[in-house]
């Protein structure tokens, strides 16, 4: 018996693939992305159209992957990807499964077999995988180490120029929402307290040489 599962929804080997997409076009707040290293903890998300779409209307993503992710290939393109185009990551020792919670409202998670995929609605199911996705993240560390994406040296080269965080948001066709929490998580990765003190730490790592470059 499944309580909440949508069977029609199902990603079955042959079978008609569930319509993900759809399903994260109706996200108004929140997406959380689990992302394991192995297929074994189910089919690792894919950054889609609709992704990008939500980014864009400033709903918020938050990307939680294991450490060594960063250094396994699919994985990490795709946490790339995600990061490039304003989602938030964090990395921990290790995941559980590859899990997506939309709004507090659905969730995606392994089905019962290999590869599959299904659909939650029960609320008991959502909230207990968005409150695990909430005691990784506490746990998780933002890519401290890293130098910027390829979009956020975009950010920083139009700020560097002077515009402001509404004409910045409309030369990346973004929302406003999401270049603050870009510029908040340079912040943070930086270590910086203010945008000025952001500025002098991006020349002292030679993020500046690289958005001359």
């Amino acid at each position: 018996m499944h309580y909440g599962l949508d069977r029609a929804d199902l990603s079955l080997p042959g079978g008609r693939a569930p319509d993900v997409a759809a399903k994260l076009s109706a996200a108004t707040r929140e997406v959380l992305v689990v992302m394991a290293a192995s297929s074994t903890t189910g089919p690792l998300p894919v950054f889609r159209d609709a992704d990008r779409d939500n980014l864009r209307r400033g709903v918020r993503y938050r990307v939680l992957a294991p450490v060594e992710a960063r250094i396994i290939r699919g994985v990490a393109e795709r946490l790339d990807t995600f990061a490039s185009h304003g989602a938030e990551i964090r990395t921990v020792a290790a995941v559980p499964m590859t899990a997506i919670v939309v709004d507090d409202t659905l969730a995606l998670l392994p089905g019962e077999e290999c590869g599959e995929l299904a659909v939650f609605r029960l609320p008991s199911v959502v909230k207990a995988v968005a409150e695990l996705f909430e005691r990784l993240w506490l746990a998780g560390t933002p890519p401290t180490g890293s130098g910027p994406t390829a979009r956020e040296l975009d950010l920083l080269a139009l700020l560097v120029d002077g515009y402001t965080d509404e004409s910045a948001a409309a030369r990346l066709g973004i929302s406003v929402r999401t270049v603050r929490r870009m510029v908040s998580d340079l912040m943070h990765r930086l270590g910086a307290r203010s945008r000025f003190q952001a500025g002098a730490k991006t020349a002292d790592r030679g993020w500046l040489a690289e958005l001359a470059g």
